[in-house]
């Protein structure tokens, strides 16, 4: 039976734990939480639609006879630059092999070499310990975790449902506020765990999905939250750079089977930068590509060539990005090399969480992308993160969250869904406009090198963006309003669609403004973080970034 409701009129008011997320982190969260549990998932697209879904390479566990978690956590420690926390790495690596044996129950079909699991390298590792599905491993997990998640009886899921914020009540999070089939209303619940993804959206070139709006991380500001890392986003070296295409993920993966990284000369430019050449971490190499063509201004891509690779093992590797390659660019990678450049990929930082996944409110926890567990640092290793994923989502196992006193007669902060937006094609206009501008602006003042004096100015312009959007007759209609935990309505001339485009632009403008803020605060390079003003990594940086609300402090020196 298949338990997904598909109409305000199944939405209960109230629910034991509210998972927001539809992808690996939010539903591994929902089937690990106690099944005595009346658990609703929320998630804005469908299960199938997130970055987990997008993930190619795989997962990483320290299974494999000739390794050992200890050698996984030193690999972790080195990409993370000095700000991994070590007892969550320790617990990452330590309950990989668990999670993948889960999984594998379940029916997650992993390669297999003979009647052992199939381990692949990638960039940073010491060992072939990376699990994969051909180059789908993303979607094999997150699929087989859906039917599982549709087979759970208590576990209600809502397509298309609209997270707006979290419902706050003496400094607690207990519940959501939602927009779901044409109706706004208030659900309480026990616990809430945010698994909403990365905001990889606020760059105009990303592997992620456009869903990708940094939502969890802006409504657990908005209610308070403490927030860590922020400047630390992780560029993916390899996204297939073609007009007309969309900026596809070439796995780590296949640089991991032997690819070369080549310039238009066909030389291997990367051991210019590091010895590891292609294979070093992913920050000096998308810093490498960065480089080069900063110094050959006539050429706009770089090339990975696989025609290196054993052709059957190409094709039994790596169906999936053949297929791309030759349906959105034309390419037959057997004949020509590539065409890539890097893209926004993987966000470090997030919502403070503990080893429980609790974060700094109470009954508010996260999972995934969105939570910044401390196993990942400056630089996340490859492959660890749909790992973080399952682990921390399995953390929850053992929650029993307190009674929630009735809060019906309680009013929230958010949309009045009475009053009728006014000028709503002025309004839909700007948004979509400034949804471009936005991810246009950040890539060209925090992308792979930034500087204080464009961050400064890229901060001026958001802080006008932002004055225009609140000002907006739509805005002033939906937001900072007091709302009733009933259910109300939509105008008729407020489409899901059209809110979904106001929320996610608030968002992105929140999320821009928090990365720009604290890439400024480090006055250092490290890991994902480049400052070309502050080239060099400083000690006195081996510190976290902490943001709550609008003040930005360090973390007390981590421990080497």
């Amino acid at each position: 039976m298949v338990h997904s409701a598909s109409s305000s009129a199944s939405l209960p008011s109230q629910f034991d734990v509210l998972v927001v997320g539809g992808g690996a982190a939010g539903l591994y969260s929902a089937l690990c939480l106690p099944a005595t549990l009346q658990i609703g998932l929320i998630t804005k697209d469908t299960l199938s639609i997130s970055a987990s879904d997008w993930a190619q390479g795989g997962i990483a566990a320290a299974i494999a006879p000739d390794d050992a978690p200890e050698l996984h956590v030193t690999d972790t420690l080195k990409a993370g630059v000095g700000l991994c926390e070590l007892e969550a790495v320790e617990v990452l690596v330590r309950q990989a092999g668990k999670c993948i044996q889960n999984l594998t129950e379940m029916g997650v079909a992993f390669d297999r070499k003979g009647e052992q699991l199939a381990m692949t390298l990638e960039a940073a590792h010491s060992r072939h310990r990376v699990l994969h599905a051909a180059d789908t491993t993303g979607r094999a997990v997150v699929t087989t975790l859906a039917a599982q998640v549709l087979a759970r009886k208590n576990i209600h899921v809502f397509n298309q449902a609209l997270a707006l914020d979290l419902w706050m009540h003496e400094g607690a999070c207990c519940g959501i506020q939602l927009a779901y089939d044409k109706l706004v209303t208030g659900i309480q619940a026990k616990a809430v765990v945010l698994a909403t993804g990365g905001g990889g959206q606020i760059y105009s070139q990303t592997t992620n999905p456009a869903a990708s709006t940094g939502d969890g991380v802006a409504m657990a500001w908005r209610a308070g939250a403490t927030l860590r890392d922020l400047e630390f986003m992780q560029f993916h070296p390899t996204a297939l750079t073609q007009e007309g295409a969309p900026r596809f993920l070439i796995s780590e993966a296949v640089r991991g089977e032997g690819a070369h990284l080549i310039d238009i000369d066909g030389r291997r430019f990367a051991f210019d930068y590091h010895a590891d050449g292609e294979l070093a971490p992913r920050d000096v190499v998308s810093r490498a590509i960065f480089n080069h063509l900063q110094k050959n201004p006539d050429e706009s891509v770089v090339y990975l060539d696989l025609r290196v690779i054993d052709p059957e093992r190409v094709q039994r590797r790596f169906p999936n990005i053949i297929r791309k390659c030759q349906k959105w660019a034309g390419i037959n990678v057997f004949e020509a090399p590539i065409p890539v450049s890097p893209a926004a990929h993987y966000w470090m930082g997030g919502i403070v969480t503990e080893l429980d996944s609790n974060t700094t409110i109470p009954r508010l926890y996260a999972v995934g992308e969105n939570a910044s567990t401390g196993v990942h640092g400056a630089n996340r290793l490859a492959s660890n993160s749909l790992l973080e994923c399952l682990v921390f989502g399995a953390q929850l196992k053992d929650l029993a969250p307190k009674p929630l006193a009735d809060l019906s007669d309680r009013s929230i902060a958010g949309i009045n869904a009475v009053a009728a937006p006014v000028d709503l094609n002025a309004s839909v206009r700007w948004l979509r406009q400034s949804r471009t501008a936005i991810g246009q602006l950040v890539w060209q003042s925090a992308g792979i090198a930034r500087e204080a004096r464009q961050m400064n100015t890229a901060l001026e312009q958001l802080a006008k963006w932002q004055a225009e959007f609140d000002s907006m007759p739509m805005t002033k209609t939906l937001k900072g309003l007091k709302e009733q935990i009933t259910t109300h309505q939509l105008p008729a001339q407020l489409t899901l669609e059209t809110l979904r485009l106001w929320t996610e632009t608030r968002n992105l403008l929140t999320v821009a403004q928090l990365v720009l803020q604290s890439a400024l605060f480090r006055t250092e390079s490290r890991g994902g973080h480049y400052r070309s003003d502050y080239p060099e990594t400083a000690k006195s940086w081996r510190v976290h970034t902490l943001v709550k609300d609008d003040t930005y402090v360090r973390s007390q020196p981590i421990t080497p």
